[in-house]
């Protein structure tokens, strides 16, 4: 796995602390769209220091590919962020398989960003890292992220029963699943 990649239009790579400032603005820009699909935040998250530090412990992470998060910019603006997508629950031995988040700008949003950047990724994590199976869990209200997937060929494969704490509620998710078509 690398750190940089580029795609027809994007460019995904992993950031370190230098971008700390990017990141929030990116962050707090679209704080409306991002929090209700959540959990609860820290009360210092849109600070400075808070980013920093979250930034230095994921490059860690990402370099033991224990947790992986990519930055996702337009080619056409390079130092804009236009989204994330991260690969977490990171299980290897006979498993083989992680989960997917993603979040896009509000104004970058129903252009194709997202199903460019996260077929890409797919295709990092099936073919560079040699997973076998990706999941992805949706609250069931998130219809955009419903048929990005569905876009993706993702499977939903059901309802998860109170699987995750947002917005301080334990919430259902729908669960979808891609494998790897090579295995």
């Amino acid at each position: 796995m690398n750190f940089y990649y580029e795609t027809d239009r994007l460019i995904i790579k992993i950031l370190d602390e230098s971008h700390a400032t990017q990141v929030l603005r990116f962050l707090h820009n679209n704080r409306d769209i991002f929090e209700p699909y959540e959990p609860s935040r820290p009360y210092n998250f849109y600070t400075i220091n808070y980013q920093k530090s979250m930034l230095r412990t994921e490059f860690n992470l990402a370099t033991k590919l224990a947790f992986v998060r990519f930055w996702i910019f337009p080619k056409s603006n390079p130092s804009k962020i236009i989204g994330t997508s991260s690969f977490h629950n990171i299980r290897k031995s006979s498993f083989m398989s992680l989960e997917i988040g993603y979040k896009f700008d509000k104004y970058y949003q129903k252009q194709g960003y997202a199903t460019e950047a996260i077929r890409f990724l797919c295709d990092v994590a099936f073919h560079e890292m040699n997973f076998h199976r990706i999941e992805a869990y949706v609250l069931p209200d998130n219809d955009n992220s419903k048929r990005l997937l569905d876009r993706l060929g993702f499977r939903n494969e059901g309802l998860c029963f109170s699987c995750a704490k947002i917005c301080n509620e334990w919430k259902d998710h729908i669960r979808y699943s891609l494998i790897c078509p090579s295995n």
